[in-house]
């Protein structure tokens, strides 16, 4: 709270590190693109990119879309050391009761990871728990991280979907509890302009730092660079 702006930076491997730190990211984030919103590496590539960052800053990583056995398919990444995983919630209902099995799975985190409430802007397209919801969820079950992403990859951004306002709004409401707030969803730089009232923890980013602007290039630190520049 009144603190700047970071960058996270999702990488697909260790051989990306390098450019990402060089470049000015705050937390790197491990995922594999090809596999969607959350796209989880395999528990190898994680542990590659934990010994390359050299606790230089915090590592996530994403695990994919929840289910009922999401820690049994985590079971390796759970013996990293990681600040934080998230799964997504797409095809998740928030039917009457809904969120007890996201606690279940919370409760099982080894000591010092954090799970991240996830939220999808294009919730109607994923099939999730809107926005809102999640974030009443979030705030009542003291979350200590939050991701506002969008879930369906394609050429609309988080501002597709939700306006600056109502972002502001979420976030501000997830930070007066002392929530961690990350805001992703394709942006780029160039969206800072109608969010310039809008000041998350971390604005999380892929496409936008990739060579050519491809979520699956490799990572370009003078794009990195220039989002921690624009960010300010």
């Amino acid at each position: 709270m009144g603190t700047k702006t970071g960058l996270l930076v999702s990488v697909r491997s260790a051989d990306e590190v390098a450019a990402a730190l060089a470049g000015g990211a705050d937390l790197i984030d491990v995922k594999e693109p090809a596999k969607g919103a959350l796209g989880p590496a395999e528990a190898e590539v994680v542990a590659s990119v934990i010994d390359a960052v050299k606790g230089k800053v915090p590592v996530s990583a994403a695990l994919g879309e929840w289910s009922p056995n999401a820690l049994t398919e985590a079971h390796w990444h759970m013996e990293l050391k990681l600040n934080y995983v998230k799964w997504g919630l797409a095809n998740y209902a928030p039917t009457p009761g809904w969120g007890e099995d996201l606690l279940d799975t919370r409760r099982e985190l080894p000591v010092g990871t954090e799970m991240v409430a996830v939220a999808y802007a294009d919730w109607e397209r994923a099939k999730s728990v809107p926005p809102v919801e999640l974030a009443k969820f979030a705030k009542r079950f003291r979350f200590k991280a939050f991701l506002l992403d969008t879930c369906v990859k394609d050429s609309k951004t988080l501002l597709d979907f939700m306006k600056p306002d109502e972002i502001q709004e979420l976030v501000e409401s997830l930070q007066r509890v002392y929530t961690t707030v990350a805001i992703g969803g394709s942006l780029r730089p160039e969206h800072l302009k109608p969010l310039k009232n809008v000041t998350p923890d971390f604005y999380a980013v892929r496409s936008s730092v990739c060579a050519a602007g491809k979520r699956e290039g490799v990572i370009d630190e003078a794009r990195v660079k220039k989002w921690k520049d624009t960010i300010g």
